[in-house]
């Protein structure tokens, strides 16, 4: 009978690898808007500068929150968990809390996969949602110094890519934001393999709890682990 174990543990590495760049893009996009972004940048309105706020009045983050919560969930609990699962499920004649363990490893595969679907979901239909937003320049140069621009509800990738039709007036500033916005959509279209990969673990995870399911009993009663 083919044992779908090899292959487990590789897509295993490859969901903890996957999970922690999602990781990495997020805590860099929430690093920089809680920096730099926060602050005001300058574009050109006519002959004079005009200061606009880095972040909007209505800024939606919601599946930022959804994403990296999927990506935690799926390195924690499905990767350091699913690596200690095995070991212990591995085992010559396994105890009940090894078991238990693996069968409770089994069950939030299943629940992580559903999260990263959400995730996947959700960012991507909130974030096309808000395609071709433009940021208006006569309206923004009206606003008090300080004050954060309030029409429409944008996505960080919608409100950085509106703020490079702007006419910046620091190169710096618009590497700067071309840089983070490569990083957003990075997360953003990272989800797609980071759900690949959960799927095809998942199944890999339960088609072993299966066959693990159907192995025989030993005919001798050998020491078995308390755990």
């Amino acid at each position: 009978m083919i044992s779908p174990r090899p292959l487990l543990y590789v897509a295993l590495g490859l969901l903890m690898v996957v999970a922690i760049i999602e990781l990495s893009f997020i805590s860099a996009m929430v690093g920089w808007l809680h920096s730099t972004a926060r602050y005001t940048f300058v574009f050109r309105y006519g002959n004079r500068g005009v200061n606009i706020k880095g972040e909007p009045a209505n800024f939606i983050t919601d599946q930022g929150h959804t994403s990296n919560g999927a990506a935690g969930t799926a390195f924690v609990i499905v990767g350091l968990g699913g690596i200690i699962a095995l070991f212990l499920r591995n085992r010559h004649n396994p105890g009940k809390f090894s078991r238990l363990f693996y069968n409770t490893w089994l069950v939030f595969n299943v629940l992580s996969l559903l999260l990263v679907l959400t995730a996947l979901i959700y960012t991507f239909v909130v974030t096309n949602q808000h395609n071709g937003q433009n940021i208006i320049p006569g309206f923004a140069a009206q606003l008090k110094y300080g004050q954060k621009y309030p029409l429409e509800s944008w996505t960080p990738q919608n409100w950085f890519a509106a703020m490079l039709d702007l006419d910046l007036t620091g190169d710096d500033e618009r590497s700067d934001i071309e840089k983070h916005l490569r990083i957003m959509r990075g997360w953003q279209y990272n989800l797609i393999p980071f759900f690949i990969i959960h799927l095809v673990e998942t199944a890999l995870a339960l088609w072993d709890g299966m066959q693990r399911r159907r192995e025989p009993m030993p005919m001798y009663a050998p020491t078995k682990h308390d755990v």
